[in-house]
């Protein structure tokens, strides 16, 4: 039997900043995992740059069943304290959009200086180990492992969600909260594209490739983002990120023209005579192969001066206020990421230590907080990751 002060399950990213931190205050930590390399999820994201977090990091951006669960973790460790720590190593990075930070070269700048701070800190990191199995005693946790015996004082679950299983994603981590009586809500995918009904499927393939500025909504959220359209159905960031908030029966709301109420420049267009086809005018506005699945053909070809108002409002209902049945997602074979998970409810949001059974943890995507697309994930990480390492 080996002992050990703090064993980490996962060497992802929430796993790897927890173990640098409690390596830091001079605990003898060991990080397992089953996969062949550490950090497979960072050196895959954001295109291969990892958008390692975000300028703007609020509460708001994450969904929870407890949406207060979050705030100690992104404020006791926070974007800047991650960006700070990516300064000092010198990784030449850049904003996009929506303040997303990524590196300029290469994800695996980000893992490397990860793991550097874990060598630094004297982390032991274990690959290609698998856990047989798991139990507590009054001194501690027991491991066996096909790699030996382990002993541990603090024991942390940093396994992830199921998302991208051919990643290695796998529902251990769920199955050690349900051994240890901690609940878990119901998971599923998020910042996922979505599939459509075979009508629709038909309809819109062909448009595979197109993207448009959108507005998307249902009941609980909306996002101003690109669609994208696929073979599938749809995708691109505004799906992507009303996925999380959509439930599978439910229809969602996309405004193509966010911008222009169409309605009004219509008939602003009629009342001043010009007497050009319907589709000449929004061919200014959308793409010629996009209007003709949303509208009729009849309609396309009639002219300005031949619309009533009433047919002008439908029209511009089906563009700005264009409603589709989703068929349900692609699943967790795409999703970024596990909505759902170990019940905050359970843990203290300070140091992510489960209420009722003392030295255990559970950190990253397997707790139920999940990040909008845009970095707030990895931030997640980094901040539960770093509660967890002052304590464990």
């Amino acid at each position: 039997m080996t002992e050990t002060d703090v064993i980490i399950i996962g060497a992802g990213a929430s796993g790897l900043m927890c173990a640098i931190e409690a390596g830091k205050r001079g605990r003898r930590v060991l990080v397992i995992d089953h996969a062949n390399k550490a950090g497979k999820k960072i050196l895959m994201s954001g295109g291969g740059r990892c958008n390692f977090t975000n300028l703007s990091i609020e509460p708001q951006n994450y969904l929870s069943h407890n949406p207060h669960f979050c705030k100690s973790a992104l404020s006791r460790y926070s974007q800047w304290d991650f960006l700070s720590l990516v300064t000092r190593y010198q990784i030449p990075h850049h904003e996009r959009a929506h303040g997303q930070l990524f590196c300029n070269d290469s994800a695996r700048d980000i893992l490397t200086m990860l793991l550097t701070e874990c060598e630094n800190a004297g982390v032991v990191i274990k690959l290609d180990t698998s856990i047989d199995s798991l139990s507590k005693s009054t001194d501690g946790f027991h491991l066996i492992t096909s790699a030996g015996r382990f002993a541990c004082q603090s024991l942390v679950v940093a396994s992830g969600g199921l998302s991208i299983p051919k990643m290695g994603a796998t529902p251990f981590g769920y199955k050690i909260a349900e051994q240890f009586g901690i609940p878990v809500r119901p998971t599923y995918a998020g910042l996922v594209p979505f599939t459509l009904q075979p009508e629709d499927k038909e309809k819109f393939s062909a448009l595979s490739g197109i993207a448009v500025p959108c507005v998307v909504s249902n009941q609980k959220q909306h996002f101003a983002e690109n669609l994208l359209f696929t073979h599938r159905g749809l995708s691109g960031p505004a799906i992507l990120q009303i996925s999380s908030y959509w439930r599978p029966g439910e229809k969602v709301e996309i405004n193509l023209l966010p911008h222009s109420d169409l309605a009004q420049e219509l008939k602003t267009q009629r009342q001043q005579k010009q007497k050009s086809k319907l589709k000449t005018v929004l061919e200014a506005y959308l793409p010629k192969r996009l209007l003709s699945c949303l509208l009729s053909e009849q309609s396309l070809n009639t002219t300005l001066p031949d619309m009533s108002d009433k047919h002008i409002d439908q029209i511009a209902e089906q563009i700005n206020c264009w409603t589709i049945k989703p068929n349900g997602t692609e699943g967790y074979r795409t999703a970024e990421v596990t909505c759902g998970g170990v019940d905050c409810d359970a843990l203290s949001s300070k140091t992510m230590e489960s209420k009722n059974v003392p030295g255990l943890y559970f950190i990253g995507e397997i707790v139920d907080v999940t990040g909008w697309l845009a970095g707030y994930n990895f931030q997640w990480a980094w901040s539960s990751g770093w509660c967890a390492g002052q304590r464990a």
